[in-house]
């Protein structure tokens, strides 16, 4: 049998990074890589969203209070209790922090301390014009 080649396997392999910074091989085509938009989420978004999730979870009677949360998160409860405030503020002023646009470079516009005066605010029509001081065009 002088002449014959030994049978070729042929297929595709990708590196793919471990937990531990180790690299192993997978066979396959490497996956595309995902779009992510430039520039991170304003902080004050990340808290909104936070709020939310917290009274969902006290809604669900997965946590008991908030005191629960602060001992979960490792935070005061008072810190808690300020983040919470997020959610006295109206609807619309609350959707326009969750829809702020990223931030690419420097420090976010709009921070949670800049909000907490605005929060305080009982009637709603002082908070939307407290809003536009703060935001503007």
């Amino acid at each position: 049998m002088t002449g014959t080649t030994a049978p070729k396997v042929e297929f595709k392999v990708h590196f793919q990074a471990t937990r531990r910074g180790k690299k192993r091989a997978v066979v396959g085509e490497k996956p595309a890589a995902l779009s992510v938009p430039a520039g991170n989420l304003p902080r004050v978004t990340r808290l909104m969203a936070l709020a939310i999730r917290f009274e969902q979870l006290i809604r669900d009677g997965e946590v008991r209070d908030l005191a629960d949360i602060a001992r979960l998160g490792h935070v005061t409860r008072a810190r808690v209790t300020q983040i919470m405030n997020l959610l006295h503020l109206a609807p619309d002023i609350q959707e326009a922090i969750l829809y702020l646009p990223r931030v690419e470079s420097g420090r976010d516009r709009i921070t949670e301390r800049d909000l907490r005066p605005v929060a305080a605010l009982p009637d709603w029509r002082k908070q939307r014009k407290a809003w536009q001081a703060l935001t503007p065009p």
